[in-house]
């Protein structure tokens, strides 16, 4: 995310994340910012002080549910298709990194290599 590179560009401390974050907020998103502090009192939980809290609240909040399930979807049935070797390559490390995919390199390639076209995969075979 963009804001995690702000934070390590200006080495911002884990305390000040949080309201450093917040205060981009604008219309939905600081109204929902707003019920959320309001509720935690009410129920006497503790606020969120921790960017990764904050960050995993703004997740279950903003992406539906079934994001994940989809995007795994897509990155398992990714092929070349009218792509080039570039752009094919690129939207499966974005699908991998959206999805916080974690493998082994050798599963990757052997993943990449079967989703090539056939006439390029017949090139990297031999």
């Amino acid at each position: 995310m963009k804001i995690d590179q702000l934070f390590v560009c200006h080495h911002v401390s884990k305390e000040r994340k949080v309201p450093l974050a917040t205060l981009s907020f604008q219309g939905n998103a600081m109204y929902w910012w707003r019920t959320l502090e309001r509720d935690k009192r009410l129920h006497k939980d503790p606020p969120i002080e921790y960017w990764n809290d904050l960050r995993g609240d703004l997740r279950h909040r903003h992406i539906p549910s079934y994001y994940n399930r989809e995007l795994m979807n897509k990155f398992q049935r990714l092929q070349q298709k009218s792509m080039n070797v570039e752009e094919y390559r690129q939207k499966m490390e974005l699908y991998m990194m959206r999805a916080f995919i974690r493998e082994e390199e050798t599963t990757t390639i052997g993943r990449f290599l079967s989703g090539l076209n056939f006439e390029i995969r017949e090139k990297v075979e031999l």
